[in-house]
């Protein structure tokens, strides 16, 4: 059974081989990869210090870098399996407003077609309503259709599809 955990250095092997399904370079949306690009994460000192900051990424009380808004990450996992990631950004700046939105989220390749991203982003939402959001932006590529089944399956109403710094995104909003 799934179920959604903290980031821990301990799956880096699961980790390391849940990252050989995607295309080299590709990114994994929710996975927070995007913090470190200078880190080689098959290394496990590198991998450890990256997860320590996906950590600290949630401390409200620790400033951040300019552009960076405060995220709580949690991996997919099914006991010892990484399965996937998602993310929560606390608020929006301008960036994320136009295209990357309140949550992010990938699954693996060999664990889709489950209803692991529906069930995560489900999960997740009681997280945003808990931090007192009362409503999140969610995007995803205009031509991913099931990730826009997932965001429309909870509640995901299109505002818009636009052109963003990250490609052509649909935008939903989902009331909370």
């Amino acid at each position: 059974m799934a179920r959604l955990i903290a980031p821990t250095a301990r799956l880096h092997a699961s980790w390391l081989a849940a990252r050989a399904e995607w295309e080299p370079g590709g990114h994994q949306a929710g996975g927070g990869t995007w913090l470190v690009p200078e880190l080689d994460l098959a290394e496990p000192g590198a991998f450890a210090d990256w997860v320590e900051l996906l950590h600290e990424q949630s401390d409200r009380s620790r400033p951040l870098p300019p552009g960076r808004v405060h995220s709580t990450h949690w991996w997919i996992v099914e006991g010892d399996t990484y399965l996937g990631a998602i993310d929560l950004r606390h608020e929006l700046n301008d960036f994320l407003l136009r295209g990357g939105g309140h949550i992010g989220y990938g699954v693996r390749p060999s664990a889709r077609r489950r209803g692991l991203a529906r069930w995560a982003l489900g999960a997740v939402l009681g997280e945003a309503r808990a931090l007192g959001l009362d409503r999140v932006l969610i995007t995803c590529d205009d031509t991913n259709i099931a990730s826009a089944r997932t965001i429309e399956s909870n509640g995901g109403v299109l505002e818009d599809v636009r052109e963003t710094e990250l490609g052509r995104k649909r935008r939903y909003w989902i009331e909370l």
